[in-house]
């Protein structure tokens, strides 16, 4: 495995805050939170006060940020052999791995205080459970390890809509678990699509990733099963939740077309057609809970 490079001699504070936000990895942060003011919105039948929204979004950026510097910090010898990621903190050596540790850990603190004091100690402890369930259950344990390793990691990333919804009610009941199911079995197929492009960089750095160790066919059939369980999901959310029409027709037209897009790739077992439903899976769950905003807001008003 190759090593981190050595810390840059020099580094403006700019280039350093920089580094350090990446640790974050802020691009999955923001769909992370794509999915926790639309489920707020559903338990609250209406608009959350905006300091109960801000106060949530704030304590679930800082707990995501925490886990995935930790990961950042476990994988930066395979960071550093695969190309996409190649360029991060800790392998470019902007950062190094004490620092990175230590403000990883710093920011999951806080996050855990912050939605204990600001919002409730349901959320606080919901946030660290997903925290260490992507740092020992997923990172240490099953990323490289088992083929398996997305499918069962993908409970952390599906967290945000529990913490959500806890935010409001300061409970959990059967609608932010089916939108739970609808996060967690959309997350494979999500990132098999990426990995069939990257699947030789999988292989050099010897992760199981699915598509790096199958066949194209046999990671496509999964990604079309995965693809039919969450459209159904988001079916089973509409009379669970008492949604209305608006949500109705686009977890309708959503699921066809990000089935319709991973049969695609089924057919034609192509990395490019892969790349596509990548591209358009982000752009599902964006708008499937933007929906459920919208449906909500359309009924019982702002």
């Amino acid at each position: 495995m190759a090593t981190t490079a050595a810390p840059p001699a020099s580094l403006t504070w700019q280039r350093r805050v920089g580094a350090y936000v990446a640790l974050t990895k802020p691009r999955i942060i923001e769909l992370l939170l794509v999915t926790t003011v639309p489920t707020m919105i559903v338990a609250e039948r209406g608009l959350p006060s905006l300091g109960l929204i801000v106060a949530t979004v704030v304590g679930g950026t800082l707990a995501a940020g925490g886990a995935n510097a930790v990961n950042m910090y476990v994988d930066r010898d395979i960071d550093a052999v695969m190309q996409r990621t190649k360029n991060r903190p800790l392998v470019t050596g902007a950062v190094a791995p004490r620092q990175a540790l230590g403000f990883a850990v710093a920011i999951e603190a806080v996050a855990f205080f912050w939605l204990w004091g600001l919002v409730n100690l349901l959320s606080a402890v919901l946030a660290l459970a997903a925290c260490l369930f992507y740092v020992f259950v997923y990172t240490l344990w099953l990323k490289r390890t088992s083929t398996t390793n997305i499918v069962i990691g993908g409970a952390a990333g599906a967290a945000p809509v529990l913490i959500g919804w806890s935010a409001v009610t300061n409970q959990l009941s059967w609608a932010p678990l089916v939108l739970f199911g609808v996060i967690f079995f959309w997350t494979p197929p999500h990132f098999w699509a990426l990995a069939i492009r990257y699947r030789d960089d999988y292989a050099s750095a010897e992760v199981p990733m699915l598509p790096a160790v199958r066949s194209l066919h046999a990671t496509a059939v999964r990604i079309v099963v995965y693809a039919v369980a969450v459209w159904v999901l988001t079916l089973v959310f509409a009379p669970v939740a008492g949604m209305g029409t608006v949500y109705t027709i686009a977890a309708v037209v959503l699921g066809a077309l990000f089935t319709g897009l991973s049969v695609g790739v089924l057919r034609t077992e192509s990395p490019s057609v892969a790349m596509r439903l990548f591209s358009f899976s982000i752009s599902y769950v964006t708008l499937l809970f933007a929906a459920i905003a919208v449906d909500v807001l359309v009924r019982f008003g702002l």
